[in-house]
């Protein structure tokens, strides 16, 4: 129904358009549907009453599903309420019991098997290399050759020394 009791409606009535949401628009027909049997006009009366009885059917429906959806709302946020209850109340009974083991025992999360049984783990040439000798270290890279300052100055590498001998770096002063 989408969102019908705010929504403006045009309601084209015997006396004109008539425009509003649908309680103004009921509101309008029932004050003319009023004037009208003031008057002494039944047949209008009861048309302006027709009228009226179309919107207040349309709202009372719009206002029936909103107060649908917001029931079932409602009814899963208590279920979800409930489940973080249940959730926090299995939580704190976990840590009582564990609180309760720490005293009697230490619990240990690991599994001790009882030294080199057999794990139920696959052994691979990685892992019985690993227990037979240590991995060897990396072999050290080739130093560099350092770059003459002419090659610097031709390929365009910045600082081409700082009159000292030296590549990079502020240059230092000449002692005296």
């Amino acid at each position: 129904m989408g969102n019908v009791i705010n929504r403006v409606f045009d309601s084209s009535g015997p006396e004109g358009k008539v425009r509003g949401t649908p309680q103004q628009i009921i509101d309008k027909y029932n004050q003319l549907a009023r004037d009208a049997q003031l008057s002494g006009d039944r047949v209008a009366a009861e048309n302006f009453q027709q009228h009226a009885e179309h919107y207040l059917r349309l709202l009372s429906a719009a206002m029936k599903e909103q107060e649908t959806r917001r029931e079932e709302q409602e009814r899963q946020n208590r279920e979800r309420q409930a489940e973080r209850d249940r959730d926090r109340a299995r939580r704190q009974e976990r840590e009582s019991n564990n609180g309760e083991t720490a005293e009697g025992e230490q619990k240990s999360d690991v599994l001790e098997t009882g030294g080199e049984a057999d794990s139920g783990l696959v052994e691979t040439p990685e892992s019985q290399s690993a227990k037979d000798e240590p991995a060897p270290a990396p072999a050290p890279k080739p130093k560099r050759k350092p770059r003459s300052r002419a090659k610097l100055a031709a390929d365009g590498g910045g600082d081409a020394g700082n009159g000292n001998g030296e590549a990079g770096g502020p240059p230092r002063e000449a002692a005296e």
